[in-house]
């Protein structure tokens, strides 16, 4: 087996390797079965087209036609071209899969279905790993930058998996990349003479290092192999050795409330990653559908989820401990027997396009029947999808409790406990000043807590010269609430995350919820929520009403009556009057009706057939366009530093590697660029290749065997410019290019620290590509002048 065979092997199964901390992340480890296979036949098309051989970046260019090719092949067969050329159809179908993609990436908790869309990310992004490592090790011959691109690939599976990574994935990608090494290692080695099984030595060698005894492998090989165990070794009880080294790539998995039977956590999520686009679609595409037994359903928003955590530039809902869910719920934190509550029946029908992990229900819930996998968030009182559980088409039960506190009962209400206070005030030190002083100002003179909410209510919705639009830049950065601020527009994300960080100020407990208006009573009975109900509100916290909605966005939503008690009603004398609301007082738990509640009965509520979506999913994320230039983009911010490096070793392995066509004035031209790198110029037309070996002797002090290798150079050189053709063919270019090597390992050894880096990373000799491409813009103007003369 060639070298160059033994690196694209090692190449493939390191991408392989980097790729395995990506198998927490979805459901299925199936995907990843297809990208090996289809993996290896990338790698096979790029060992192929070495061994014609072709030109390096032509060898790339196929590796890339032949990775499109074979992911229209996996994913967009039946849009394919004879089915099987990647045509438009086929590269639109792709992009729209990516897209696809995108929306459930921010639609899925970890695990993750592997839809179709999520699986062409993966299997696309290893392939993509796996062409870049492919070219750097074998075909540019540079093992070592090509653990850029594997880092990555496993950074983005330990950032997102968080506790679900752990060091086996870690010792898998890390074993991969220095069994890279390893190979390239080695197959530099084999490039300075045979390697000779155990036992045997050839002739006249009496000394040097001894072979294992088990096979042809060298001892720096297998020196190598000990210090990659070793440094792995470290690497894995290092952290636990020290536990003040949190975080980073290897985190340890940190202990939970929920681990064990019936426990377990929730990850972080970002359900506002689409909420903008909904509200700007152009057609409201339905996503549920429900009826309720409440007589008037303004009040009755469908929450999805609360997020509670907030770092001055987003919100964000907390990694919490979760549990099966309880029949009944447990009584909401901070009712109050004294408040007025209504149990609501509400039964849902969702759309078979619309997929959320979390289950959409009035707040709060007292008792949930829905079929499928669905675990229980208690500080939230949420309910979320396991192992992949979406509301796609799901039909569930909800009993809800209708809260009516008074004006007077917000106003009394005693301080929250010193906990849940300090939970839910939290502000970082970034907040701009201004959101504090504006919250402030806005609320000065008010008696309580209650009052500052209102008035900052008010103020949004009402009397601060705020303009709702969804067309505003959603924005991020601390400075975020300070330019929506000054601006004065935007829309329910603006609105629900200014008013929560501003109570926070205030010392009241905030937190934000995601979910839908009440929706559009339809002829039937029953009321449509679609993609434009999509909404975002703060819910702030009351002793003895738990948390309460407020509503500050303007021309949206419903405001609660309790927010506004204490202005006189204006009535409205051709308005029906409403039938009056039933009366009850919980002690413990809420009284639960069983079932199905009968008011659903009376209409159908329970037996209603599930709406057919007309449309897939209305969540739309960034399109084929803009992946492919993120990915390009962050190929470049890789690949940019890296191109003088890589410039250098390239050039280099193809003068001392006997390539070249004058093999000793190749070598020449690295010994001579290589003093320039450290330090030393002798580039000049005037000295002979002895004196400018005396001149580098004496600018770097070169003395010595490497004094003694650069004059055998120099004459080698002499030789083949000026000697006989039968004495100047009798040059040992092998000789030459060792004795190069000595030279170029004593100018390392003899520069400082600072040089030797810049030797590496930014070497003057890059200088060349310039010169290079200088001279071929000359060539090429002079040749256009010479056609374009008359």
């Amino acid at each position: 087996m060639s070298g160059r065979t033994r690196l694209a092997i090692c190449g493939l199964l390191a991408t392989l390797a980097a790729s395995c901390a990506m198998l927490p992340l979805v459901e299925r480890p199936v995907w990843a079965a297809q990208a090996a296979v289809l993996l290896a036949l990338q790698t096979a098309v790029g060992a192929a087209t070495r061994r014609v051989p072709l030109a390096r970046w032509l060898t790339l260019a196929l590796q890339a036609a032949s990775t499109v090719l074979l992911l229209t092949l996996a994913f967009a067969r039946s849009r394919a071209v004879a089915g099987v050329l990647p045509g438009p159809d086929a590269l639109a179908a792709l992009g729209d899969l990516l897209q696809q993609g995108a929306q459930d990436v921010g639609r899925y908790a970890i695990p993750a279905p592997a839809t179709p869309g999520i699986r062409l990310l993966l299997v696309g992004g290893v392939l993509a790993v796996g062409l870049v490592v492919d070219a750097l090790a074998v075909t540019f011959r540079s093992a070592a930058p090509a653990g850029l691109p594997l880092l990555a690939l496993y950074s983005i599976g330990a950032g997102l998996a968080k506790g679900h990574t752990g060091w086996l994935w870690f010792l898998t990608a890390a074993g991969g990349y220095l069994l890279l090494l390893l190979a390239e290692g080695r197959d530099r080695l084999a490039r300075w003479g045979r390697v000779f099984p155990a036992g045997t030595r050839p002739p006249g060698f009496a000394g040097g290092p001894a072979t294992t005894a088990g096979g042809p492998a060298l001892a720096p090989v297998r020196t190598g192999r000990r210090i990659a165990a070793l440094s792995l070794g470290i690497a894995l009880a290092l952290p636990a050795v020290l536990p003040s080294i949190g975080g980073g790539l290897l985190g340890a998995r940190g202990r939970s409330e929920g681990d064990g039977p019936g426990g377990g956590t929730i990850s972080a999520v970002n359900p506002l990653v689409s909420l903008q686009n909904s509200l700007n679609q152009p057609e409201n595409r339905e996503v549920l559908r429900y009826r309720s037994t409440s007589q008037s359903v303004q009040d009755l928003y469908l929450r999805i989820v609360a997020l509670d955590r907030f770092d001055g530039a987003s919100w964000r809902a907390s990694e919490r401990r979760i549990t099966d869910v309880p029949s009944p719920l447990p009584t909401p934190a901070g009712l109050s027997p004294a408040t007025r509550v209504t149990p609501v029946g509400t039964s849902v029908a969702a759309a078979a396009g619309y997929g959320q992990n979390y289950l959409p229900m009035p707040y709060p819930a007292a008792q949930v029947t829905a079929p499928g996998k669905w675990r229980y968030e208690p500080a939230g009182r949420t309910l979320v999808g396991d192992h992949g559980q979406t509301t796609r088409g799901v039909r569930y039960q909800v009993t809800s409790l209708h809260v009516e506190p008074t004006a007077a009962q917000l106003a009394a209400a005693p301080a929250p406990p010193e906990d849940l206070l300090r939970e839910y005030t939290k502000v970082p030190s970034s907040l701009p000043a201004v959101v504090a002083q504006t919250a402030r100002e806005v609320t000065a003179g008010a008696a309580n807590a209650y009052e500052q909410a209102v008035r900052l209510q008010d103020w949004f919705a009402v009397s601060g010269g705020f303009r709702y639009d969804t067309e505003a830049a959603a924005g991020g950065g601390t400075d975020a609430l300070a330019r929506f601020l000054r601006d004065r527009q935007g829309f329910c994300v603006h609105f629900s995350f200014s008013m929560a960080a501003m109570a926070r100020t205030l010392g009241i407990p905030a937190r934000v919820a995601v979910g839908f208006t009440p929706g559009t009573p339809q002829s039937d009975g029953s009321v449509s929520v679609g993609t434009k109900d999509a909404h975002a509100w703060p819910e702030l916290y009351f002793e003895g009403a738990g948390w309460t909605r407020f509503e500050p966005t303007p021309s949206r939503g419903t405001t609660p009556d309790y927010s506004v008690a204490q202005q006189a009603p204006v009535p409205d004398p051709g308005a029906p009057q409403p039938a009056p609301r039933p009366r009850s007082v919980p002690s413990g738990a809420p009284a639960i009706p069983q079932g199905c509640p009968p008011e659903l009965k009376k209409l159908d509520g329970c037996t209603a057939p599930a709406p057919q979506a007309a449309d897939g999913g209305a969540d739309t994320g960034p399109g084929p366009l803009t992946v492919v230039a993120v990915v390009l983009a962050a190929l470049a911010a890789l690949l940019l530093p890296a191109l003088p490096l890589l410039w250098r070793v390239t050039v280099r392995g193809r003068r001392l590697g006997g390539k070249a066509p004058e093999p000793t004035l190749a070598a020449w031209r690295e010994l001579t660029d290589s003093a320039w790198d450290y330090g030393a110029l002798i580039h000049d037309d005037a000295l002979t290749p002895r004196m400018a070996v005396d001149h580098l002797a004496r600018t770097t002090g070169l003395a010595g065997a490497p004094a003694e290798a650069a004059g055998r150079v120099a004459v080698a050189v002499e030789q083949v410019l000026y000697a006989p053709p039968g004495r100047a063919d009798a040059t040992d270019v092998t000789s030459v290019t060792a004795d190069v090597a000595v030279v170029r390992d004593a100018l390392r050894a003899s520069a400082q620290r600072r040089a030797r880096i810049r030797a590496v990373l930014a070497p003057r000799s890059a200088v060349r590509l310039l010169w290079a491409a200088r001279a071929r813009w000359a060539r090429t103007t002079a040749r256009l002048r010479r056609h374009g003369a008359p």
